[in-house]
Formats: C-alpha cells, sequence, structure tokens
C-alpha cells in the first residue's frame, strides 16, 4: 500500500466531512465569504499535500557518504554536557519564568479569572501559548529520536492535523464558545446526563494525570541526558518549578509564561537548524548529506512496528490529534481565554496551517542535523539515536548558545505540564468537587481546591514516573500511553457532537466498554490483530502491563473501530434524546452560535473613549462589571443597557491582558466610559489614566 495514498485517502475523507458539515450551515459554498472559507480550506489541504508529495515522490541527488573525519570526541561521552554558563543560563530562565508567571497571575479572585483568564485573550497570544503546549517536554528529545532514526517524517506527527480543520473551527468551537463551558465533561452532562458526565470526567482524568506522568518521565530523561541525575529526582525538581507559577496565577500565568516559552521554543529550534546546516558549510550540503530515506514524508507502511506510517496515522493523526484539539481540557480552556469566538477560530487556524509547520522542523531539526552530520562524516556511526540531539546540539554550538537550547529545552520541558496541571484542576473543581461535594461553594472555596489539586497532580504524575521508565524510549511511551486512552473518548465525542441521533446508553457504553476493550488488548494483544493492518506485533515487555509495548501504535485502530462499533450499535438499539437536550449541544442546533459568528465576520463595532472611574463596582449577569457609556459611545456601538462589551487597554501588542468583559450599565451625559474600581485596575494602567481605552460591541 502506498504510504501517502492511504493517508490522505482517509485523511481527506475526514476532511471532506467536515467540509459537509461546513457547507450544510453556509460556511462554505460558491461565492461570497462561503467561497472565500472553502478555497482557504482547499488552500490549506493542497499546501500539506504538495509539501509531503515532494518529499515522498520528487527526485532527488544524495552525496555520497563521509568516513567520520575526527573532531567531536568531546561531545561523544555522557556526563555533565556544555559549560557552567550554559547552566548559569537555564537558571536564569527559571527564575525569570517563575517571576513572569507569578507577576501576570495576580488579581486572580474567581475561578473564571483562575481556568480561563477573563475570556479576554487575543488569537495570536493564544496561538503562540498552544505551541508551547503542544511542542511539550518529550517533543525535542522524542521527535529528534525519530529525526535521526527515520528523517523528515518525524514531522508527521505535526503536519497532520489539517484533516481535522473544518470540524474544529465550523464544528466544535462554535459550541464550546458560546455554551460557555468550563470542561469536556461538563458537556457530556448537558448533552445527555450525570452518569456520562462521571464517565467522561474518569476517563479524562486517566488521560490528563497519565499524561503528566509521560510528561514528568521526559523531564526526567532530559535533564539525566544531560547532568547525569537519575531521572526520578530531575522529574520531581522541575515538576516543583512548574507547579509553583500555576498554583498561584491559573490560566493567565500559563498563556503568559507559554507565550515566551512559545518564543523561545521556535526560535531555538530553527537556531538549531541554521547552526547545523552552517557547520556543514551550507544548506547544499546538509540536504545531500540526509539520505534519501530520510527525506520521505512517509518512510514504510507497515513494515518496522517502531515507526509505521499506518500505525502513526492511527495513533497521531487520527486519535491523539482529535483528543489534542477537541477533548484535551488544557487546550479547550486555552480556546476558551480568547476574547470572542472569532479570535478562537483564528487561532486555531494559525496554530495548525502555520505555527504546526514551522514547530515540525523545530522539534525535529536536532534530529535531521545529527543525521547529515553523521552521513557527512563530521560525527562517526554509532551515535545512539536516544543521544542525537544532544550531540548535534553541542557540537555545533558555542558556550552560551547551547544554554539558550538548554533553556528552550526546559521551556518544553513546563509549558505542556502547567497546562495539564490546570486542566485536572479544572476537572477535579468543576466536575467532581462542586457537583458531589459542595454545590453551593464560594468562589474563594474552589480557588483553593483548584491550588491543592494542581499540587496533588504533579506529585501523582511524579509517583507515575517509574512506570513509564520500563518503555526503551519517550516516543514508545507517549505512543503506548495515548493510544490506549484516546480512542473512546474521541469516538464519544465526535459523535455527540455531529450525530443527533446519538443516546446516552451509547456514549456510556462507548466510553466504559471502548476503554475496556482497550486495556483488555493489553493484556490479549491477539485482539488487535485483525486491525493491525500488516503491522509486527513487536516484542512483549516484562512485568504486569508487558503487552502494553505490542502493538503500541495500531491498538489506536483497534480501540477507534471497536468504541465506533459500541457508539452505533448501542445507538441504533435506544430511544434517540429528546430534542431540547440537543438545542445548542449537537451541531446544526446552535442557532445563537450561528448568528453570532456571522456577526463576528462582519467585524466588531468599536470606538475609543477616555476613561472615568467610578466610585463603587456594580455587577450584572454571570458576575460582569457594569460599565456607564456616553451617549456617543452608545451610538457608535449601537448598544443598548444590557448589553455585552469589551473594554480594552488601546495597545493591540498587549493581546488583551488589560482587559475585561463587561454590560452596559447606564448611558448617561458624561463623556468616555465610566468603570467600577475593579475594572479600572484591570483595564488602565496607572500611568495612562488620561489615554482612551477602546469598548467593543461584543
Amino acid at each position: 500500500m502506498d504510504p501517502f495514498l492511504y493517508v490522505y485517502g482517509i485523511g481527506g475523507t475526514v476532511f471532506v466531512v467536515g467540509l459537509v458539515y461546513a457547507a450544510r450551515q453556509g460556511w462554505v459554498g460558491g461565492s461570497g465569504r462561503p467561497l472565500r472559507n472553502l478555497l482557504g480550506l482547499l488552500g490549506v489541504a493542497f499546501f500539506f499535500a504538495a509539501l509531503q508529495g515532494y518529499q515522498q515522490y520528487a527526485p532527488m541527488t544524495e552525496h555520497a557518504p563521509v568516513p567520520y573525519r575526527g573532531g567531536a570526541d568531546h561531545v561523544l561521552g555522557g556526563g555533565l554536557r556544555g559549560h557552567p554558563v550554559d547552566y548559569a543560563i537555564v537558571i536564569a530562565y527559571f527564575v525569570v519564568i517563575v517571576i513572569v508567571g507569578t507577576w501576570f497571575g495576580r488579581r486572580q479572585k474567581t475561578t473564571k479569572d483562575f481556568f480561563f483568564g477573563g475570556r479576554r485573550f487575543s488569537w495570536w497570544l493564544i496561538a503562540f501559548s498552544l505551541v508551547a503546549t503542544t511542542v511539550g517536554s518529550y517533543s525535542f528529545v522524542k521527535y529528534s529520536n525519530r529525526g535521526f532514526a527515520f528523517g523528515l517524517s518525524s514531522s508527521q506527527s505535526y503536519l497532520n492535523d489539517w484533516i481535522w480543520l473544518p470540524l474544529l473551527v465550523f464544528g466544535w468551537l462554535p459550541i464550546v464558545y458560546f455554551r460557555r463551558l468550563v470542561s469536556i465533561p461538563e458537556y457530556f452532562g448537558r448533552r445527555f446526563d450525570g452518569r456520562v458526565r462521571m464517565a467522561a470526567t474518569i476517563c479524562i482524568l486517566v488521560y490528563l494525570v497519565g499524561y503528566v506522568g509521560v510528561n514528568l518521565f521526559t523531564m526526567g530523561k532530559v535533564v539525566n541526558g544531560l547532568t547525569g541525575m537519575p531521572v526520578f529526582w530531575a522529574a520531581l525538581v522541575v515538576a516543583v518549578v512548574s507547579a509553583s507559577y500555576v498554583t498561584s496565577g491559573g490560566q493567565t500565568s500559563v498563556i503568559m509564561t507559554d507565550l515566551l516559552q512559545g518564543v523561545m521554543l521556535l526560535a531555538t529550534g530553527l537556531l538549531i537548524l541554521y547552526l547545523g546546516i552552517d557547520h556543514m558549510g551550507g544548506f547544499d550540503a546538509f540536504w545531500g548529506h540526509l539520505p534519501r530515506s530520510h527525506r520521505l514524508a512517509f518512510p514504510n507502511f507497515n513494515e518496522d512496528p517502531g515507526f509505521p506510517t499506518v500505525g502513526i496515522f492511527w495513533q497521531d493523526a487520527l486519535a491523539n490529534s482529535a483528543m489534542f484539539y477537541f477533548l484535551n481540557q488544557g487546550i479547550m480552556m486555552r480556546f476558551m481565554a480568547a476574547r470572542s469566538l472569532a479570535h478562537s477560530r483564528r487561532a486555531a487556524t494559525i496554530t495548525v496551517v502555520g505555527l504546526m509547520t514551522v514547530a515540525a522542523a523545530v522539534v525535529g531539526g536536532g534530529g535531521w542535523v545529527a543525521r547529515a552530520l553523521v552521513h557527512g562524516g563530521y560525527l562517526p556511526e554509532g551515535v545512539d539515536a536516544g543521544d542525537a540531539f544532544y550531540v548535534a546540539t553541542e557540537l555545533v554550538s558555542r558556550p552560551g548558545v547551547f544554554g539558550l537550547v538548554l533553556a528552550a529545552l526546559t521551556a518544553a520541558l513546563m509549558s505542556t505540564v502547567d497546562t495539564l496541571i490546570t486542566a485536572v484542576a479544572a476537572i477535579a473543581v468543576n466536575d467532581v468537587y462542586k457537583p458531589y461535594f459542595a454545590s453551593d461553594a464560594t468562589e474563594e472555596q474552589m480557588l483553593r481546591v483548584a491550588r491543592f489539586t494542581s499540587v496533588a497532580v504533579t506529585l501523582t504524575g511524579v509517583a507515575l514516573v517509574p512506570v513509564f521508565m520500563q518503555f526503551d524510549s519517550i516516543y514508545a511511551a507517549h505512543g503506548a500511553f495515548t493510544a490506549a486512552v484516546t480512542p473512546p473518548l474521541v469516538v464519544t465525542l465526535l459523535m455527540s457532537v455531529f450525530w443527533r441521533r446519538y443516546t446516552a446508553q451509547a456514549a456510556t457504553l462507548t466510553l466504559l466498554g471502548g476503554l475496556g476493550l482497550v486495556i483488555l488488548s493489553i493484556f490479549i494483544p491477539a485482539l488487535v490483530t485483525p486491525f493491525a493492518q500488516g503491522v509486527p506485533a513487536g516484542e512483549a515487555a516484562d512485568g504486569f502491563l508487558a503487552g502494553m509495548k505490542q502493538y503500541k501504535f495500531m491498538r489506536a485502530c483497534f480501540g477507534l473501530a471497536v468504541s465506533s462499533v459500541i457508539g452505533v450499535v448501542v445507538t441504533l438499539l435506544t430511544k434517540p434524546e429528546p430534542e431540547d437536550k440537543q438545542q445548542g449541544l449537537v451541531w446544526g442546533r446552535v442557532p445563537e452560535a450561528l448568528e453570532a459568528m456571522r456577526a463576528e465576520e462582519k467585524g466588531e463595532p468599536r470606538a475609543s473613549a477616555k476613561p472615568r472611574r467610578l466610585a463603587t463596582d456594580e455587577l450584572g449577569l454571570e458576575g460582569l462589571p457594569l460599565v456607564s457609556l456616553s451617549p456617543a459611545v452608545a451610538e457608535a456601538l449601537a448598544v443598548t443597557q444590557g448589553d455585552r462589551v469589551f473594554v480594552t487597554d488601546a495597545r493591540w501588542w498587549l493581546g488583551g491582558l488589560n482587559a475585561a468583559h463587561a454590560l452596559v450599565g447606564s448611558i448617561d451625559h458624561e463623556d468616555g466610559v465610566g468603570m467600577g474600581p475593579s475594572l479600572w485596575e484591570s483595564v488602565v494602567s496607572p500611568r495612562r489614566t488620561e489615554h482612551p481605552v477602546v469598548v467593543m460591541r461584543v
């Protein structure tokens, strides 16, 4: 089977289904904005097809291999790498991140502030922070390992997200945003009932807490590779630093630190590529010494169980990418932190199309450089794939520059964990503590539980590190874990959102039955064999979970298939859900979202106005502060009393940091916009009391 045709055949089918859903709601079509949307989406698919098609089929020349010429012996040994100045830079970076996180996390008074940052951030800030979350603690070492062994194909995990774009921006995000969801389990509770919500809570917590463990395991592996510190204790040290600013500042701290870390990751990853190419004498030398087999988009279909295209596609492109964009509580909270649906959709699109493409080169580049250096004689044959990133980076870097690379690794270590910690805290508060233990809990009590949970999940993740230490590599540990737990969740959510007939009984059995069968396949790997599509099982590990290493990628295909069968069969055998329970929660039943999306695409009416401070705070619906507008501002925005507005500092580059949502409390004859003390502190900087602020109709 041709792997390119396989990926684009199945992936293209998912993409077309998304286009059909968008067309049925009038978002893609043959004229006007729908035509522009259609051409934009087709352009995205064509871009990735052209890029990967070139890698797969274009004729390319290859330089002859060069025997090792010496000069790299100093980077081949183990132990402490780099120089004292490099570690001074890393320590300084740790300090800066903690300061930034705690500074921007001030004034967290409500759970809305803690989990969603007040829903005030601009798309570009969300997008860059999403990159930092995606390029997680495992990414640099994991994908450099694969890049060294298999080349450019290590990027396929990042370049296959395009298949979900129509369903995400025109299907899921409108529901998430306009139903003001605070958690994924809450969606299932509204769509069905409390039993489905509890089942989803259990499954998602297993995923998130396990994911924390995977990332902390990676932390330990990275620090161990750099310093020789034992894996477990290294994971504990970095985990404590990550938890420190998350516990105090919540989502605002996460977004602001991840913005800094996202820029750091992209810049440093590209720097590694540049230094490697420069070390070899230019791009032609680098490209010529990258073997043709390492330039393929898809190196093999099913021959190598360690990296089969068919397995990577099912585990990464289908199960893991859908889990990431649709079900990962941390990512959903990031989208919900955007100031409007338009900004949320824009952040998702820029992330999938642009930043993920750059991230693919960033995380795999160290491995590509290492392979070219071996082929060109700058490194000897026999370099271990697990050490390729460290060896290549230290060889092409100078003291100080290597410290920046180590700081980027530190950023990668923390940027995913901080999101996961916040996500678990959100579910613990909104789906466990408040519904089952304290329905009348105050904001202060819920914040206390959120902070306690942040610490508890960090310690639990550290306790899971020894479990993942059983795997040979970070890539294997991550792949085996996600392939085992994501399929039932993915199937349940997609059927809930895009199939009106789907029932509560089917959702419960899909979640629990699908997860049970996937767990059973770990103990009886032969269950996966009919779904393996020729991929060898691989050798079993030792111990209680020995079967997890067998079919570690194709288990995702098995899980998606059996979960889908359960969902369809049980749905057809049970009574449909009442239509009133579907309103606003099933695509095609979101009229308010459709109208708001159309209004947003026409532009956000805005006006500049001088701020004036009111004596007291007044609150309206949803606890939003009330503002007083002059007649001129109200007329410019076409708003009346009770309408929702967004008040922000006029400096766009703050990304919504000094901003807040509010309700029009009154329209009086005083100039400008009147704000109570709390809103004033959120929007108006002490040195800008005479500068106009921007007011937008939401």
